[in-house]
């Protein structure tokens, strides 16, 4: 299933508390499991005025519908085409 990197516009998103953060983990979890089960969270990076997610899904409309009825942006959404590490230099 294909692999995406959404990019979340959210002001001020650095400094939310850990419950702030808890509540938008489970508003995220809470819409997906009541649109697709097989689309998959697998982690955010926090920054200081956005949020970037790491989805697997069958496709972008899967994402933007869980960003909507979860109540969040999703306002770039990009296709990872394959990914690197320091690993795959020491191959």
């Amino acid at each position: 299933m294909p692999k995406f990197l959404i990019e979340r516009d959210i002001p001020g998103a650095g400094n939310f508390t850990p419950e702030q953060l808890l509540a938008i983990s489970k508003s995220s979890c809470s819409t997906l499991r009541g649109i697709d089960p097989e689309v998959k969270w697998i982690t955010s990076f926090v920054t200081a005025d956005k949020i970037f997610c790491i989805y697997i899904a069958p496709d972008e409309e899967i994402i933007r519908r869980n960003a909507f009825e979860g109540g969040f942006p999703a306002n770039v959404i990009t296709l990872i085409r394959s990914t690197i590490d320091p690993n795959f230099a020491d191959a």
